[in-house]
């Protein structure tokens, strides 16, 4: 890797934390979404912070030549604990017992921490390493130990985020099982970082050379670790907002048959406020659903319930489900409706409505199908039987 390299993974990360950071701030109290931000925001710094330009700066400003290395030891450590705090998180349980736990790997993890530190105090690591320390100072007393310390605690937590991910991808379906078995790609990538690191620090200790392992290998799969994993958290979000959208288009174009119907009716054309046609879809239909609402209206005092009665037991007797029946018994009144209406011109029935009532329309049983009612003007013969005026006339027909 290039030292450029190094900032990609941490590009990636941003990206996924501005995705997660609405969401976070909406709910901040979820120790869930704390858990992932935290994790997020963590691996950025690593990356970040682990660039032999960061590095040589860090040590230029602190004026202590490898401080770069507890410093990115201990963010790794802090990540580790990220890692297993989300674990509790997702296992969930009785939240005191969830509090407890967490607690208790922050503690030890914060030992982890002040261990690493102290060691790093206690050993001698005088000259500058930007790419290799792990593998110059490997045989350095304290220093040694605080390398090993630091890959055990990473690969640790990595196989048990790995466990949990993937027991819970065996649990879910959909995109979020997609995300769940692409974050154990990427968790599996870390587990070979440190692997890999390990083996270089070992070969050392047994008079070896493998310290192109450490220097080149490992910070390659780190990063490959950190994009994968990134893409494993935006698979969810991105695919859960496009599966949304498509959804909200469909409901859209499902209802332009009622629309077409109920919208000469009603008063959008005079609207104040015009919605463009690059709104976004769920306001889109939340406007096509009030032009029909509005065109309803104007259409109840030619609402005749015989109609829905003799419709829906019809729709019974053809083989539809309850739900569908309703859905056809309301299409169909409103097919009658429509006849009715044509057929007065002059509105004298929408006179003797509002002479008899001038308070609004009663109640319905509930909220009506619009989807459905829709499909049915198009594809239902109990509607076409009302349209051609072959069935079903009330008192109003």
């Amino acid at each position: 890797m290039n030292d450029s390299s190094y900032y990609v993974p941490s590009a990636a990360m941003v990206i996924v934390l501005l995705l997660k950071g609405r969401a976070v701030l909406r709910a901040w109290r979820d120790p869930l979404l704390r858990s992932v931000y935290a994790l997020l925001l963590l691996s950025v710094l690593v990356f970040l912070f682990a660039a032999p330009p960061t590095i040589s700066w860090v040590n230029r400003v602190t004026a202590v030549p490898n401080f770069s290395a507890p410093l990115v030891y201990c963010l790794l450590s802090a990540f580790s604990a990220s890692c297993l705090v989300l674990i509790i998180n997702w296992r969930g349980g009785p939240p005191e017992a969830t509090r407890r736990a967490s607690r208790r790997w922050i503690a030890g993890y914060a030992v982890v921490i002040m261990a690493t530190a102290a060691l790093f105090a206690l050993g001698d690591a005088p000259e500058q390493r930007l790419r290799d320390f792990d593998t110059h100072y490997a045989d350095t007393p304290f220093i040694r130990e605080m390398i090993v310390l630091y890959l055990v605690a990473l690969t640790v937590s990595n196989i048990a985020m790995n466990l949990v991910c993937w027991r819970w991808a065996l649990q879910v379906h959909g995109w979020l099982r997609v995300g769940l078995l692409v974050i154990v790609a990427g968790f599996f990538c870390n587990i070979a970082f440190a692997a890999t690191k390990l083996t270089a620090v070992v070969a050392r200790w047994n008079g070896g050379n493998l310290d192109y392992l450490s220097t080149y290998v490992a910070p390659a799969m780190a990063a490959a670790s950190e994009v994968v994993t990134a893409a494993g958290f935006c698979i969810p979000l991105a695919f859960q907002r496009v599966g949304d959208v498509w959804s909200s288009w469909s409901t859209y174009r499902r209802l332009s048959p009622l629309w077409r119907e109920l919208a000469p009716l009603s008063d959008h054309g005079e609207r104040a406020v015009r919605i463009a046609w690059w709104s976004p879809a769920e306001l889109q239909v939340t406007q096509r659903e009030s032009d029909i609402h509005d065109g309803m209206l104007s259409l109840y005092p030619y609402f005749d319930p015989t109609v829905r009665t003799r419709a829906y037991e019809a729709a019974r007797t053809a083989g539809s489900s309850p739900d569908a029946a309703r859905a056809e018994a309301d299409a169909a009144m409103v097919t009658a409706a429509l006849r009715a209406r044509a057929a007065d011109p002059e509105g004298t029935v929408i006179s003797a409505a509002a002479t008899e009532n001038d308070g609004p329309p009663p109640a319905t049983e509930g909220p009506r199908d619009l989807v459905g009612m829709s499909h049915a003007l198009r594809r239902s013969p109990v509607v076409a039987e009302v349209r051609e005026g072959r069935g079903f006339q009330g008192a109003q027909g």
